[in-house]
C-alpha cells in the first residue's frame, strides 16, 4: 500500500468516527473509524522510513580521464609527416 492509500484510510476512518450517525447493530463505526486512522497512521510512518532509507546517496564509481590538449606544430598536421 502506498501513500496514498494510507491518506484514503485516515480519511476514511476521520469521515466514519467525526461525520457519520449511521447506527450498525452489531458494528461500532467509531472503533472501526479509529481503527483505520491508526492503520492508515502506521502505514504512512512505514512508508516514511522506507522512502529515507531508499534516498541514500550512493557516490557514482566512474572513471575520470584527463585529456591533454593538441598542439599542433606543423610537423604533425594529418598529412603523414
Amino acid at each position: 500500500m502506498g501513500l496514498g492509500g494510507c491518506i484514503i484510510l485516515i480519511a476514511v476512518g476521520a469521515i466514519l468516527t467525526f461525520a457519520t450517525d449511521w447506527d450498525m447493530q452489531g458494528v461500532n463505526l467509531d472503533l472501526v473509524g479509529v481503527i483505520f486512522m491508526i492503520v492508515g497512521l502506521i502505514g504512512v510512518a512505514t512508508f516514511s522510513s522506507i522512502a529515507r532509507r531508499r534516498r541514500v546517496m550512493v557516490q557514482p564509481t566512474t572513471q575520470v580521464v584527463e585529456e591533454r590538449p593538441h598542439t599542433h606544430d606543423g610537423y604533425h598536421n594529418g598529412y603523414g609527416g
